[in-house]
């Protein structure tokens, strides 16, 4: 757990209301506090005998909500709604992928009908990602599955891929399903995404409720559209200050993870909001939410700004419809911090809630360093890992391997100028630097996958990832020292064979 990391103040970690970052920052930081309001429930066992009475003249009081109330009330088609009430939802849209989709195809044919069809074509999204270029042949036979249930229900948005042997040749394979999501113009804010994975929280930084569910909730939706949840309560991460040039979206997440640990946010809303937030791209936000379930999360939310609708320009027609938290909305607690004064930092073997500063993990020594997945591998994220590649003018010292999100993250690294760079791509800086050649788009060894997956971890070796998760055996060998970081601090380590610190190359 966290805390058994932190050698100057363990007890801080247990009590939320007065919690320093004195660790993780200059003596003379802002402090990190929580503001708890209880939550009263009044329990009748009789209700007494009331005598008929005229309604208010004052009309029906309206409570405030949270932005994920108000997307549940309109979702539900109510007018008000509260933390801990069961409300049937209709969903915008449902997401499976090649690893749960045939069990959901499954579920739903049993429950529905051979014969079944889907409750609307159009709200479907299929994307292959997850075991794709692998000789497995079970791996191989779930993406068939895929395509005889899209064919089978004229799925309208399915991202097939047929040749494994080079991926450019299927024009509608895109790769992380998540990232996907948001390029293909899936993701709206004030709606419902669901999906058959537990980072589909990822979405929620569009200002939507988006969530992971299980094959037999997706089952469900697949036949009626419609899914039982109840309404989490909200945790409010305020985040202000300018944010440091050698830090990233992925050292926020780290460090709220760290702070609440890794069951703080239980079936709770996480919604981010502050200047720092403000000033995130759209990729960023991405990255912030993308976490949220290792905090236990229900959703994570960024409230939709500019930046959102900019990012959304061209990419849907369909109308959305915004909302955000009243003023006087409840929160079941508040959090502050000022990034300004933060450091870059890691997650530990075999918990991302193992929080460390990076330059206290100096003496580390590393066999490998791995940038890719829904978390770490958008194209921000290996334009960050170039400008540390390229600031140094070294090459690494142990492999580091490279896979792109999807298609798109793909043609970006080898097209996209990396500022300050002469003109120079991401691939052509990455091949000076002595990487591997940036692999197919795919979730590659993010979650081990069959043996022959690539940069699958098939020794007791130790990594540095951008990916989301640590535990024993999480990407390949239950052996595996997994420290997660942000692409600044894995191009670092890249470079020295150890755990670095990237402002040794950023300053």
């Amino acid at each position: 757990m966290a805390a058994s990391t932190i050698a100057s103040s363990s007890s801080s970690f247990i009590n939320k209301t007065n919690v320093g970052l004195s660790t993780f920052c200059s003596p003379s930081s802002t402090s990190f506090y929580s503001k708890k309001r209880a939550l009263k429930k009044i329990v009748s066992v009789m209700a007494p005998q009331q005598s008929p009475r005229a309604p208010s003249i004052t009309g029906s009081v309206k409570n405030a909500m949270t932005l994920t109330e108000k997307i549940f009330a309109k979702a539900s088609e109510k007018t008000q709604l509260s933390p801990g009430e069961n409300v049937w939802v209709n969903v915008d849209i449902l997401m499976t992928h090649d690893v749960c989709g045939p069990g959901s195809f499954g579920i739903f044919k049993k429950e529905f009908g051979e014969n079944a069809k889907v409750w609307d074509r159009e709200k479907i999204v299929i994307i292959p990602d997850h075991y794709i270029f692998t000789s497995d042949e079970r791996a191989n036979r779930n993406v068939d599955i895929l395509r005889d249930f899209c064919m089978e229900q004229n799925i309208k948005y399915f991202y097939d891929i047929k040749d494994l042997g080079n991926f450019k040749a299927n024009p509608d394979y895109k790769g992380v399903c998540h990232i996907a999501l948001a390029q293909e113009g899936h993701c709206r804010p004030g709606e419902v995404l669901l999906g058959t994975d537990s980072h589909t929280c990822t979405a929620g930084a569009f200002g939507q409720f988006a969530t992971g569910i299980g094959n037999t909730d997706a089952g469900f939706v697949l036949g009626t559209g419609k899914l039982l949840l109840k309404v989490p309560p909200t945790l409010r991460f305020v985040m202000d200050g300018e944010m440091p040039d050698y830090l990233l979206a992925k050292d926020l997440i780290l460090q709220i993870i760290g702070e609440i640990s890794l069951s703080g946010a239980t079936y709770k809303s996480m919604e981010f909001v502050g200047s720092t937030v403000e000033n995130l791209t759209m990729e960023e936000r991405m990255t912030l939410c993308n976490m949220v379930v290792e905090a236990g999360g229900k959703n994570g939310v960024v409230p939709a700004d500019s930046t959102t609708f900019k990012y959304l320009e061209g990419k849907t027609s369909l109308p959305y419809e915004p909302v955000y938290s009243d003023g006087q909305a409840s929160f079941l607690s508040e959090y502050r911090f000022d990034i300004s004064k933060l450091e870059p930092l890691v997650a530990k073997p075999h918990s991302p809630d193992n929080r460390a500063l990076a330059r206290e993990c100096k003496d580390v020594k590393i066999d490998r360093v791995y940038i890719g997945s829904c978390t770490g591998g958008k194209t921000e994220d290996f334009l960050a890992a170039a400008k540390v590649f390229l600031a140094s003018g070294k090459k690494v010292k142990v492999p580091t391997f490279l896979v792109p999100a999807t298609q798109k993250v793909w043609m970006d690294v080898y097209s996209l100028p990396v500022p300050g760079s002469s003109g120079k791509t991401c691939s052509q800086i990455f091949e000076e630097a002595g990487c591997d050649t940036p692999a197919s788009p795919s979730c590659g060894a993010c979650l081990g996958g069959p043996r022959d997956t690539y940069a699958r971890l098939n020794e007791p070796q130790v990594c540095v990832s951008t990916t989301n998760r640590n535990f024993p055996g999480r990407m390949g060998h239950k052996e595996g020292q997994i420290y997660l970081a942000s692409p600044y601090t894995a191009a670092a380590s890249a470079l020295t064979g150890y755990i670095t610190d990237p402002r040794e190359f950023l300053q």
